[in-house]
């Protein structure tokens, strides 16, 4: 009978020092023991790669990107290799590999790379001559240029991404992420004290709940299990205790639409106050934020009136700057009376399956925030999300005020045959029908595009 294989990741906060990666050893040396064939993906220990992003700077404001990236690669080598000699430590054949040893491609953009492929031989072999391997996260080799090596990063949060591709690769029985909280909650523990671990979620929610701000899952790690149906398992380093599985939901029609709270303070908004109401305006103002790869979220334009309208629009806060330099000379050239900027706001949403189909949530939602006294500036929504800019001094009592409007803190109540689990909640006919589920290729599926939710 063939060993499951099993892809664990482990976090900075997990492997931050000597006595957490001996504690990381004796995990995966228990694993190894039950008979799991396993790779292993490490993140850099602590806060190294933000010390190694300080140095370059301290060195100059501009660092080229290819030699930024060939640095930062070099936190996840330490830690892969520090892990490494922990196992050997305790008996446990074990090998580090680099992403470019470890056969991962990428599309050669520095900083920023998306996978393009990933080759697992060389893990395989490991595996199969009883070794367990250790990749650095975080970063791979360019595919357009392998004959020279080009090291490139996969960005903020590129180990999870690394786990689930070779989780998808690989073929594996599970994708481990084990990280500094037990699992996916209901909200953020430090902002909802009473905020609630889920032990199942969605792909499509975890996806909405990661990009309006819940840090436990990188977005793209999220887009890729999807992508290849891949059930992502989150777990605690510091405890044995159940996590939260990422993978689809059956479940997702008897129980509470809303699944989580989700906030964001990286989150400034930007105003053009009385732009000339005509085509081709919105495309001289977003086109050169896009250039300069500004990522631009909410945007809210107002019923023109006298030929003029308001336009406002958010950005992350840290990129605020270097929208205001971009706009300036647009603002002077199309006429715009002026631009107003607020660093000040913060974004809260709730987020679940088929909230856009189903009647009452919006008002559920608006008058739990009137009723704490918070005002809404902004109002975005999609199939799975309604999102809301507030004040940032108001964020904690909106978050709470929306986990107690929608009973978050209370079990979801399967099946009871009773009642309906959330009152708001218009009861269908469950389709029980179990779908195929998707194939996983040999060769990774990279196209990472959000899959369009289900009509």
């Amino acid at each position: 009978m063939p060993h499951p294989l099993v892809v664990m990741k482990f976090g900075g906060s997990s492997v931050a020092n000597a006595d957490r990666i001996r504690r990381v050893a004796r995990r995966i040396a228990r694993a190894r023991a039950d008979g799991a064939d396993l790779c292993i993906v490490v993140s850099a220990m602590g806060d190294t790669t933000d010390e190694l992003l300080a140095l370059a700077a301290a060195i100059t404001e501009e660092p080229d990107p290819r030699e930024l990236d060939v640095l930062l690669a070099t936190g996840e080598h330490q830690s892969a290799t520090l892990v490494s000699m922990a196992l050997h430590a305790l008996g446990v054949a074990a090998i580090s590999l680099t992403g470019a040893q470890a056969g991962i491609t990428t599309d050669g953009t520095y900083g920023r790379a998306r996978i393009a492929g990933i080759d697992p031989a060389r893990i395989r072999a490991e595996m199969a001559a009883g070794r367990v391997v250790i990749v650095a996260g975080f970063q791979g080799t360019s595919a357009a240029a392998m004959e020279l090596a080009e090291t490139t990063t996969l960005g903020r949060g590129g180990s999870d991404t690394t786990a689930v591709a070779l989780a998808a690769a690989l073929r594996a029985d599970r994708c481990q992420i084990y990280t500094d909280v037990k699992g996916i909650y209901t909200a953020d523990p430090r902002v909802v004290p009473d905020a609630r671990q889920l032990p199942v979620i969605g792909y499509e929610e975890m996806l909405e709940l990661a990009h309006q701000g819940a840090q436990v899952m990188q977005v793209r790690a999220v887009e890729l299990g999807w992508v290849n149906n891949v059930v992502i398992e989150v777990l605690s380093s510091f405890e044995d205790a159940p996590g939260t599985l990422i993978r689809e939901d059956p479940l997702v029609e008897q129980r509470n639409k809303v699944r989580g709270i989700a906030h964001d303070r990286n989150v400034a908004k930007v105003t053009l106050v009385a732009v000339p109401d005509r085509p081709g305006v919105a495309r001289a103002v977003f086109a050169p934020l896009a250039e300069q790869g500004i990522s631009v979220d909410m945007i809210v334009q107002n019923v023109g009136h006298g030929g003029a309208t308001d336009m406002s629009f958010t950005v992350p806060r840290g990129e605020l700057a270097k929208a205001k330099r971009v706009l300036e000379p647009i603002v002077r050239e199309l006429g715009f009376r002026e631009m107003t900027t607020d660093a000040s706001i913060a974004k809260v949403s709730i987020i679940g399956a088929g909230l856009h189909n189903a009647p009452g949530y919006a008002a559920r939602m608006f008058g739990a925030l009137a009723d704490a006294g918070v005002n809404i500036e902004m109002i975005s929504t999609s199939e799975v999300r309604i999102t809301c800019t507030i004040a940032e001094d108001q964020l904690e009592a909106a978050a709470t005020a929306l986990h107690a409007a929608f009973a978050l803190a209370v079990p979801d109540q399967i099946d009871t045959g009773v009642t309906t689990p959330d009152p708001l909640a218009v009861p269908d006919q469950l389709d029980t029908g179990v779908a195929d589920p998707l194939a996983v290729p040999d060769q990774l599926d990279t196209d990472v595009a959000t899959p369009e939710p289900a009509g």
